[in-house]
């Protein structure tokens, strides 16, 4: 114990410095999971305060996920929560990986600044605002798209009240939005790459798109699999505002728009159910936690491969 005070004081203003973040951490992940325990409990309000009304709701056991789980919502919120977020993974790492690279090869880096920021803009808007240019589009009235499909001889498509369009929809406007910020993220790391590579392989007469697959590509791998291990790790927590604002909360949409984030919030404000919503979000943190732990296990299993070899 004295050896760890006299660390304690010697490395005084390193523990300053990691001092806000683990308050905050401890603040609002940490302690915050005390509540969980309303999952196991038939939650009712006490006139004495949140603390009462915890310690005198009555224990329900697993009832509160035998009833999430024996209803079709169950299945609904997790295949779409795990489909949608697929979706983004996979094409957003594609996409912002060759984005970043075509950036860093154009030969006009005055231009290449322009459209950077012409992509990274989007990151910056609130879904609400995103909603509305969405609606100014897909109105059923006064829509652009319904308005040229009427040009062309077309009926009026019912955007909002038709479930065929929605996964392509949603997963086209989640990427256009983070794509921009992605991009940026995998072309600092171009950036960093020692620009010697690039010159000897131009010696030996290697191609761009030679140095591109055996340069950029491999010097940038370990940010790809850190970057996609932290996704993954986040895939059972939905963009709220994406599944929730785009749609703009349309019921008939809620087979291809319903995720658990949404589904928690639903529960809250319709039902005021506190103890199903928390069992729906237990469920999604433990969900959360496991596919950390598979990830980066198949990670370290395939890094080792490769070192062998």
């Amino acid at each position: 114990m004295p050896a760890f005070f006299k660390s304690l004081i010697k490395d005084k203003v390193l523990w300053f410095m990691v001092l806000p973040g683990t308050l905050w951490f401890l603040i609002f992940c940490y302690l915050p999971m005390f509540g969980t325990v309303i999952a196991f409990k038939d939650f009712k309000i006490h006139r004495d305060g949140f603390f009462a009304s915890v310690l005198n709701s009555k224990w329900v056991g697993l009832e509160n996920f035998n009833f999430l789980f024996s209803t079709e919502d169950a299945y609904i919120i997790t295949r779409n929560t795990i489909l949608y977020n697929l979706a983004l993974i996979s094409l957003g790492l594609v996409l912002a990986v060759g984005i970043a690279i075509t950036l860093n090869e154009l030969v006009n880096k005055r231009m290449a600044k322009v459209y950077q920021t012409a992509m990274f803009m989007p990151y910056f808007l609130s879904w609400v605002i995103i909603s509305f240019f969405t609606f100014s589009f897909l109105s059923v009235d006064k829509g652009i798209l319904n308005q040229v499909v009427v040009y062309f001889g077309g009926d009026p498509i019912s955007w909002y009240g038709d479930t065929r369009f929605w996964p392509y929809i949603l997963i086209f406007m989640g990427i256009w939005k983070s794509i921009g910020y992605s991009s940026v993220v995998y072309l600092a790391a171009i950036a960093g790459i020692d620009k010697s590579y690039y010159e000897a392989a131009m010696i030996d007469g290697a191609s761009k798109w030679q140095q591109i697959k055996f340069i950029t590509l491999p010097l940038l791998k370990p940010l790809m699999v850190t970057l996609t291990i932290l996704a993954i790790g986040g895939i059972f927590r939905s963009d709220f505002g994406l599944f929730y604002q785009i749609p703009r909360d349309s019921g008939v949409l809620y087979s291809v728009t319903n995720v658990i984030d949404t589904y928690i919030y639903r529960s809250m404000s319709t039902t005021g159910n506190l103890g199903m919503s928390t069992a729906a979000g237990l469920y999604q943190s433990i969900v959360g936690f496991i596919m950390v732990l598979v990830t980066n296990s198949i990670v370290k299993k395939i890094s080792k491969e490769n070192a062998i070899f």
